[in-house]
């Protein structure tokens, strides 16, 4: 047996509770992890609030967290290239890890110059911008806006697009201002009118990553042209009333997003939002200083 996070039933964040659960164990292709810290994202919030049961059948009895990093503990079959006892960054898909214990099917070695929070912190939001960025083809020579550039996916999507030559219009609050520039965008206030300070500043938009999910999809498919080049990570609804992408987590949207991540992360070539840690223990607090809006940093989870 081991301990996790528990979501006891759909509702406020005191629904997340300390309890023993089943181990987990390493089916073919994964490995079992023991983890150190968890990153929490928006996600996880609405998941425990029953707001994405069509999506994520997480329910009662399920423990949350899509990304961790830890220590390898058992290696399950067909698995090569780690052993028990490797340090690892993992992505978990069907989340878990918000306890002791998670069985990871997507993981890259963590390097000894990166530490647990920012291991913890970087596997979802590196997969949504990849996956984001792929989605939309930005390219070289092109422009790419993205609405919510200094939240956790958006400052990694601008800082991957613009290590590819692609010209980045970051939207945030005028609080970021500064923290986009320093990561090579070009800043917008976020908020009503955002396409027209875009259209001032660029004379076409070839892109738009919404990565905030506040509304402005109508102006982006109006901007780009074409609705395939607009992708949004929260915003379904809006989405499908102007025929832009949606965008979700899955093994198979970017799988290779910490490999390509965490060396950059190592070199000081990518940046991440500051971190804020709580104890595991304390999900429920997290939950709501991340539901408060008043705090800017990415939260972790710790285990000692």
């Amino acid at each position: 047996m081991s301990y996790a996070m528990v979501i006891t039933r759909f509702g406020e964040p005191d629904v997340l509770e300390w309890r023993e659960v089943q181990a987990p164990v390493a089916a073919a292709g994964e490995v079992l992890v023991r983890v150190r810290a968890a990153g929490v994202g928006p996600t996880d919030l609405n998941i425990r609030a029953g707001r994405l049961t069509e999506v994520f059948p997480q329910g009662p009895g399920s423990v949350l967290g899509f990304e961790a990093a830890g220590v390898v503990e058992q290696v399950g079959q067909g698995v090569s290239g780690v052993s028990a006892g490797d340090e690892v960054a993992a992505y978990l898909p069907s989340q878990g890890g918000y306890g002791e214990l998670v069985a990871a099917p997507v993981w890259f070695p963590k390097p000894p110059q990166v530490g647990w929070t920012e291991a913890a912190a970087l596997p979802a939001s590196a997969e949504a911008a990849l996956g984001t960025l792929r989605q939309v083809r930005a390219a070289a020579g092109e422009t790419l806006v993205v609405l919510g550039a200094a939240g956790s996916v958006g400052v990694i999507a601008l800082q991957l697009a613009r290590s590819r030559g692609v010209r980045v219009i970051g939207a945030a609050a005028e609080r970021d201002e500064e923290l986009v520039r320093e990561l090579g965008g070009e800043f917008v206030p976020y908020g009503a009118g955002v396409f027209e300070r875009v259209a001032a500043l660029a004379g076409r938009v070839d892109a738009v990553i919404d990565a905030a999910g506040r509304g402005g999809l109508a102006e982006a498919v109006a901007a780009t042209g074409d609705p395939a080049r607009v992708v949004t990570l929260a915003d379904p609804a809006g989405a499908a009333a102007v025929g832009a992408l949606m965008s979700q987590p899955g093994p198979d949207r970017a799988p290779d997003a910490l490999a390509v991540t965490l060396p950059m992360l190592a070199a000081g070539t990518l940046r991440l939002k500051p971190r804020r840690s709580l104890p595991l223990q304390q999900a429920a607090e997290a939950h709501r200083l991340l539901a408060s809006g008043e705090v800017r940093d990415k939260i972790v989870l710790t285990l000692s």
